[in-house]
């Protein structure tokens, strides 16, 4: 089922999606060199529940019979593309760290998700993230009451191939708000004119996953880290994205 979002629903969504964007934020202060991932998702933890929230991914079960997530963010490094379960990997200079929250306040929820480099990076890890985050503004600035979702896919597939870079099919962007999860399902590539039409009231992410290399992507046994076949690396950024009557806003900004 599309939600189409009241004026009541969009106030909490907003509320939930800026405390997301503001972990991201306090999560990067202290992403150093040393940190291991479990630090950094207590870190999350305690200042999501601090300020009356939740985090959805703790104790989420996924569609694969994996066990219920352990964190309370999903951190990703180098070669992890998605899903990465926090724990004692010690965060190096030069790591690529993707660090994705969803927030549960009022019973609503905001998601949004960030790629971060840990000091000197060398290429392609710059160009990834960068062409990444570029990719997914591209896709953002599609969004309008009447647009197609196979506009936001091209925008995004365009850019990102240009670069050299490849996009992720193995996992989309979604509906997001009243449900951790929600239709539509938001490709990050495809033909302009196609797919589900966006209506006004719509709540959904934009989410690409771009890889250095192929596009393929492995399941490890622990049934939720996700890794690049080829073992390039994988960068994301996400934003939870509210359709309007003019054009669009961006909710996960802080």
């Amino acid at each position: 089922m599309i939600y189409i979002k009241t004026a009541q629903q969009i106030e909490k969504i907003r509320k939930s999606s800026r405390l997301a964007a503001q972990s991201l934020d306090l999560a990067g202060q202290h992403l150093k060199p040393g940190i291991t991932t479990g630090d950094l998702d207590k870190i999350i933890h305690q200042f999501l529940v601090e300020n009356g929230a939740t985090p959805a991914t703790l104790g989420y079960k996924g569609p694969r019979g994996a066990p219920p997530f352990p964190g309370a963010s999903c951190i990703s490094v180098n070669d992890v593309v998605v899903h990465g379960i926090p724990g004692p990997l010690v965060i190096m200079e030069g790591d690529l760290v993707k660090i994705d929250v969803t927030a549960r306040l009022d019973s609503y929820f905001g998601d949004t998700a960030r790629t971060f480099l840990v000091g000197s990076v060398p290429e392609p890890g710059p160009l990834l993230a960068r062409t990444t985050q570029e990719a997914m503004i591209l896709g953002i600035e599609q969004i309008k009451a009447g647009a197609r979702l196979g506009d936001i896919g091209h925008a995004i597939q365009t850019h990102t191939e240009a670069r050299g870079f490849s996009v992720v099919r193995a996992f989309v962007g979604h509906g997001v708000g009243i449900e951790f999860h929600e239709a539509p399902n938001v490709p990050h590539f495809g033909r302009p004119g196609t797919g589900y039409r966006i209506k006004s009231g719509m709540i959904f992410t934009v989410e690409p996953m771009i890889n250095a290399g192929d596009s393929e992507v492995e399941l490890l046994d622990d049934g939720w880290t996700v890794i690049t076949a080829d073992g390039s690396l994988s960068s994301q950024f996400e934003h939870s994205v509210l359709v309007t009557a003019s054009g669009y806003e961006i909710l996960t900004l802080s």
